[in-house]
């Protein structure tokens, strides 16, 4: 019975999610500590110092983790805690997954249609106008200490752009660069 409630609450969670797995975090504190009293109040605390300092999205480890948690809480053994943490992390993701698929089922079978190209001749530039709003959002005093910070970032710009150098070498390569640098 947990594995079907866990799934229904997680994939509630990844339905309704709005905001990023920060968003997320209040969902499932909701529904693991307060509507089925799967964890304490400390096990997701625990739980969202843990996803904080593990790869990947917030939201998604503390899904795994709290999932995991809960069905040990219930009893179960480790083993089968494991199947609880899978049953999370899906059910959590399953949403956007279904969503962005039948996006582009919708948008392959209407690729060809003027209408569509009309729009993705508009969303193209928006699209680079809201990355380069959030770059620019992080140029502020705290983070232009001095003439090094934008030298590394056209250096890191060229490499990628005119050098057509590998975004992964040139994070590597940036990120030495800044601890040489700072």
């Amino acid at each position: 019975m947990i594995f079907l409630q866990l799934f229904l609450s997680y994939f509630k969670i990844g339905l309704f999610n709005f905001g990023g797995g920060y968003a997320m975090l209040s969902l499932i504190q909701h529904e693991t500590v307060e509507a089925h009293k799967w964890l304490t109040p400390q096990e997701f605390t625990d739980i969202v110092a843990i996803s904080q300092t593990t790869p990947g999205p917030i939201g998604i480890n503390s899904a795994t983790y709290a999932g995991y948690t809960a069905v040990l809480n219930s009893g179960y053994p480790p083993a089968v805690a494991v199947l609880g943490s899978v049953i999370a992390t899906v059910s959590v993701c399953l949403p956007s997954f279904i969503l962005i698929l039948s996006i582009s089922v919708a948008l392959s079978r209407n690729r060809k249609k003027t209408y569509m190209d009309a729009a993705f001749t508009y969303l193209r530039p928006t699209a680079v106008g809201l990355i380069a709003a959030a770059a620019l959002s992080l140029v502020n005093h705290d983070n232009f200490i001095d003439l090094k910070s934008p030298l590394l970032f056209l250096a890191a710009f060229l490499l990628t752009w005119r050098y057509k150098v590998n975004p992964i070498i040139t994070i590597l390569l940036a990120s030495t660069a800044g601890l040489l640098l700072y």
